[in-house]
């Protein structure tokens, strides 16, 4: 076993595919292939199922990552300390719900952990892709949020996918407006309130269900809906057409300015906000650090009221 063979392992599990690996490791397909071939065989275990879409991680092959890029991670932290003339270039990726104090953490990890080079990731995406991210191992860390309702559907496919989830906060529901929304100057509002607004959620792709969905009460009905993919059209939506999202109340007004308002929703639902991890593979150090950042962030929504 060399330590080029763990890099390309950790690089097949990233990237969910040999051909997307090889390319990303500026070596051919065939000569990775090999390379896996020859550590599973000296292993004596299956490190990927090869597949027609690319490649899935196997049970043994989560055990062996875990140990791996803890070598990989060490290492490079003793070759940037002691050989400062090749600076090793860092490598981290995060799944998230659009939540700002996730973002809010990952600049903090860059900040303090960065160094000179390095390659972070943070996906805002699909509920279920975060899921999937971290099953893969694609990503160490997934960010999203359980509610009564949603609850007893999404622990069942967390640990069917062997995820763990860790609670950070639980928030009271908040209806996000543009500061010029008619909305915005309201002490609370009510569903009721809502109807002749555009209700603004993010599109969850084949997995649209409503136990999928990122907004609290998405099984009210609407007259006006409008679904997005990404977080800038969705408040360029709330400003032009007055739209409105029902989330957690916690923005970071540093990153997003005054531009965005939250408003308290009345109603008992609350949203259990937390971070989800593989159960047989730990996170490495970059994942511990950010998952240290995104409990100082949590205790700075606690501090503002917004979450308990």
């Amino acid at each position: 076993m060399t330590f080029i063979q763990l890099t390309y392992v950790l690089a097949v599990a990233r990237e969910g595919s040999m051909s997307r690996a090889a390319k990303a490791l500026f070596i051919s397909q065939p000569s990775l292939s090999t390379a896996i071939q020859e550590l599973e065989a000296e292993l004596g275990v299956t490190l990927f199922y090869r597949t027609s879409t690319g490649v899935v991680v196997t049970t043994d092959g989560e055990e062996f990552l875990g140990y791996a890029r803890q070598v990989i991670e060490q290492t490079d932290l003793i070759e940037e300390r002691y050989f400062g003339s090749a600076p090793v270039k860092h490598q981290f990726c995060v799944s998230c719900q659009h939540y700002s104090f996730a973002v809010e953490a990952f600049v903090a990890l860059i900040k303090k952990y960065g160094g000179r080079e390095y390659d972070f990731r943070i996906r805002e995406t699909q509920t279920y892709e975060i899921i999937e991210d971290v099953a893969a191992l694609r990503s160490e860390v997934g960010v999203l949020y359980l509610n009564e309702f949603n609850r007893s559907v999404l622990m069942r496919t967390l640990t069917d996918k062997a995820l763990r989830f860790t609670r950070l906060f639980i928030a009271s529901p908040h209806v996000f407006v543009g500061k010029a929304s008619p909305l915005a100057s309201r002490e609370r509002v009510t569903l009721a309130d809502l109807e002749p607004y555009p209700r603004l959620s993010y599109e969850q792709g084949e997995h649209n269900a409503f136990y999928f969905a990122e907004e609290l009460e998405s099984t009210r009905a609407s007259a006006k809906d409008i679904l997005v993919r990404d977080r800038a059209t969705l408040f360029n939506l709330m400003a032009g057409l007055d739209g409105y999202t029902i989330s957690s109340g916690v923005i970071n007004s540093d990153l997003y300015g005054p531009n965005i308002v939250a408003v308290p929703l009345e109603g008992d639902d609350a949203m259990e906000i937390g971070y989800i991890t593989h159960t047989r593979v730990a996170p490495g150090s970059f994942g511990e650090h950010y998952i240290e950042e995104l409990t100082r962030t949590a205790e700075a929504a606690r501090r503002m009221g917004k979450a308990r």
